[in-house]
């Protein structure tokens, strides 16, 4: 089929960034607690994928959240490459000191939007925790650690429904105020739809142009691939995936996982948008956190294979008729 030629509506990127974050928010809701050696593995198979930017952990106490214990011995026994940001979650500056420790130098704090989310996940209210996150900033600072921030629950909340455009504006200039302009906006819920992307991830982009976008999407409705192109529209550039689309909070009810990093990988490249990183070995990475965990994931790629592979075989048996 020929496509009519038209005047484009917009510019496609030529290339996106990839950030991995399965070892933390892939695996937090899994009942298997994986063992260090288990990590290292998954670790090593993202980092061989190309990808550059991976969320290794949590540093959360492990009563909370079991799954995210080991998260010291994990960053003492990684081989650091070079050119590869490794990032842990922090809720506070417990776990900030912990991540120094360990030899960690950058980190990212964590707010829930919804004032309901934020009391159930970490027992305090936004404003009360982005008070606490000063004292993080200070100790950053002063031991050269490189601080983002994410808001939880950005596109909707379990509890409280659609989030008022205000309460995020009011929760970047906190950021903004204490020096982070890297932010993630997260979907945990799941509750996130292509317009709604659109246009309240235009509007951010527009108002705060000092910040550098993050979108993390999970896809509890079946609606993140769809909210991926919107945010490409919308004009994000960096997207969090976890492999084999695992996932979950475990403090959501119904929430399922990220939205698959070889789904997202897959789709881009056949879109023509660079990502860096080698699908083939991504989709390897997928099978062996499916194998290490017990189950499968999510992952419509690893179900259907790469459009590319389908063409190739479809054009052999053409050619053999």
């Amino acid at each position: 089929m020929v496509i009519p030629q038209i005047k484009p509506v917009l510019l496609w990127p030529d290339k996106v960034t990839i950030c991995e974050v399965g070892l933390r928010d892939g695996l937090q809701n899994e009942p298997k607690i994986l063992t260090v050696d288990e990590k290292l593995q998954l670790l090593n198979a993202v980092v061989d994928s190309g990808v550059k930017i991976v969320e290794l952990g949590a540093f959360v106490h492990p009563k909370a959240v079991p799954q995210m214990a080991g998260i010291e011995e994990l960053a003492s026994r990684m081989t650091k490459v070079p050119g590869v940001e490794y990032r842990v979650l922090v809720p506070n500056l417990k776990g900030l000191e912990r991540a120094h420790a360990a030899g960690l130098t950058k980190a990212k704090l964590t707010v829930s939007v919804s004032e309901s989310h934020c009391i159930n996940n970490f027992n305090q209210t936004p404003l009360e925790m982005m008070k606490g996150f000063e004292t993080c900033v200070e100790f950053a600072a002063k031991n050269n650690i490189e601080v983002s921030g994410a808001m939880s629950s950005a596109w909707g909340c379990a509890f409280e429904g659609k989030i008022p455009v205000e309460q995020l504006e009011k929760i970047t200039r906190q950021y903004l105020n204490l020096g982070i302009t890297e932010l993630s906006l997260s979907d945990a819920t799941g509750m996130a739809n292509p317009r709604l992307i659109f246009e309240l991830g235009s509007h951010m982009i527009e108002t705060f142009p000092e910040v550098r976008w993050v979108l993390h999407l999970h896809n509890t409705r079946g609606m993140a691939m769809a909210n991926i192109v919107a945010g490409l529209q919308a004009g994000f550039r960096t997207f969090d995936g976890a492999f084999a689309g695992l996932g979950g909070c475990p403090y959501i009810p119904g929430a399922s996982g990220n939205i698959a990093t070889e789904d997202v990988i897959h789709m881009m490249h056949e879109m023509g948008i660079d990502t860096g990183v080698d699908l083939t070995k991504a989709m390897d990475t997928a099978r062996l956190a499916e194998a290490i965990v017990g189950h499968p994931g999510a992952s419509a790629v690893l179900r259907g294979g790469r459009c590319e592979d389908l063409t190739s075989e479809t054009a052999r048996k053409q050619l053999n008729k």
